[in-house]
Order: structure tokens, then sequence, then C-alpha cells
């Protein structure tokens, strides 16, 4: 507009926020130059918030209007799970199926396997049974044991299944391998000497690979319900909750029970939407009745 109107930019004092030059300054100038009236009135400044300030402070840090931000890179593990949970999100069409899981028979059970342990014995926890009904019933539902890549799909004969554990600075998942052939008691071993060695920092590679589906547990923190992230390749992840007592209606009477809540994500690429609910639903039945488990 000022090259239009041979209006020169640099004599020119702007009204707009922080001393900007607007529109109105421009036909100001051009109507005065022609000696007429300005098409537009002038408008008058008025004080405006400031305008971030990106000078830098400290060294790594800013001090914007946000305060000062600090800069962290990340470890070569963060790095790592950023990436594959951004592929995995990116490239998996998650879907998800949730249920409710009445836990009052397991509550029992454990009460007893607990009562009956010699001290310091290794006692089940619920997520040791939750890892158990899932590798029963991914032996029974090979989709749900498998992975989608390149074009076709990978039907695994081992059912290893992962346990998610937080590491000091990210999810790490370590395996427990043939977790359909092993007792309570083992799977319960094997989770506690993994979940110590990410903690110590001592898990190696072998026994961070190798899974072929994955449980992950934010019961503990109170969180009751929650959808996770595909671990790609693998078909599927179940997100598992607090148990919580709820009213449910048995045989016409309203009487208490122990609800778990989990939801299952699913890779729609080779699971679909009936085979999933049925694996589920074998999931469901066999933490109902814990006998089973033992089975």
């Amino acid at each position: 507009m000022a090259r239009d109107a041979g209006v020169d930019l640099a004599g020119l004092k702007g009204s707009g926020p922080g001393g900007r030059i607007v529109k109105a300054d421009v036909e100001k100038a051009e109507g005065a130059a022609a000696g007429g009236p300005s098409v537009a009135t002038e408008v008058p400044s008025s004080p405006t918030p400031p305008i971030a300030d990106t000078g830098v402070g400290e060294e790594g840090t800013t001090e914007t209007a946000k305060g000062v931000t600090s800069y962290q890179d990340l470890t070569r593990l963060q790095q790592v799970v950023a990436r594959r949970m951004s592929e995995s999100k990116a490239t998996a069409p998650h879907f998800y199926l949730q249920t409710e899981i009445d836990m009052s028979a397991a509550v029992e059970a454990r009460g007893r396997i607990k009562a009956m342990s010699a001290e310091g014995e290794v006692v089940p926890s619920f997520n040791d049974m939750v890892v158990k009904a899932c590798a029963i019933a991914l032996r029974e539902h090979p989709l749900a044991n498998g992975a989608y890549r390149d074009g076709r799909l990978e039907l695994h004969s081992r059912v290893n299944v992962g346990v998610a554990v937080a590491a000091q600075d990210a999810l790490v998942v370590p395996t427990v391998f043939d977790a359909d052939r092993k007792g309570l008691r083992e799977i319960a071993a094997d989770a506690r000497a993994l979940a110590a060695k990410v903690r110590d920092g001592s898990i190696t590679p072998p026994e961070l690979s190798g899974g072929t589906f994955t449980v992950s547990n934010l019961g503990m923190y109170g969180v009751t319900s929650f959808s996770a992230v595909i671990n790609a390749p693998q078909a599927a992840i179940l997100a598992v909750g607090a148990i919580v007592e709820k009213p449910v209606v048995k045989g016409g009477q309203i009487a208490v029970a122990r609800i778990l809540g989990v939801t299952l994500a699913c890779d729609h690429r080779i699971l679909y939407g009936a085979p999933a609910a049925e694996f589920l639903a074998r999931i469901r039945a066999l933490l109902e009745e814990p006998l089973s488990l033992a089975l």
C-alpha cells in the first residue's frame, strides 16, 4: 500500500500494537500528502501486553512470558520410547474395548494363598493373575498373540507377556517368557525379579525383547480406567485399573463386589471387533473363576 501510494514507511510512526505500522497509518499519510483529510481517523494507541521476551538467561534456559524455561535432552531410552510410541499411534489403527471384571473370587483366593504361604514366600499379586489369565487366553486366540508387519500377519508359537514397569526416566517393558506354561508363583517371582532389575538399571536387552503381548497396570495409583498405546508391532495391550468396591445385582439382590476395570487396545489390521471381544471375554471368565488359572 505504501509503495503504491508513494509513502515512505521510514517517516511513519505506527499506531498499532508495539508501534506497528497499520493500514490506517498508511492511509493517513497518503491523505496528508494529497493535502486532504485522511481516509481513516487515527486510531489512538493503547497499552498492550508485553510481547514475549526471547532473551536468554542462564545457560540452557530462556525467560519468556511463561517464566524461566529450562531444557532437558532425552536419554537414549526416552528417545526410543518416544519414537516407538509415535510410530505405533501413527501406523496402527487403534480401537478399544472396555469391560468390568468381578474380582471378588480372586480377592478371596489370593487371601487364602497368602494365609497358606510360608514367611518370605512369594505371594502372587492381582497383576500376576491378570498376566496368567492373558497368557491362557492368548494361547487360545492366536491372532491376539500375533503381529502385523510389512503387509502380513505373524503368528507366534510362544506366549511371552510384557509387563510395563515405570523406570526412573521412562517406561520399560520386561518380558515374562512362556507365561502360559508357568504357574502363578513362578510368574510372580519372574515379574518381581524383572521389576527390580529395571529399577536398579541391570535389566538386559534380551529381557526386554521377545514380547508378544503387553499388560500395563496403573491401579496402584488409584487409576480406575485408561487406554494404553500398543507396543508395536504387537496386536494388543491390556490396560488394567484399580480394584474398587461397587454395588452389583446378584440373584435379584444388591451386593458389594470387587470390580476391576480393563481396556483392551487392539490393532485393527490384525484383530477385528468380534475376535477381540471373545479374547477379552475369555480373560474376564478366567479371572472371575480364579481356580481355572491353576489348571
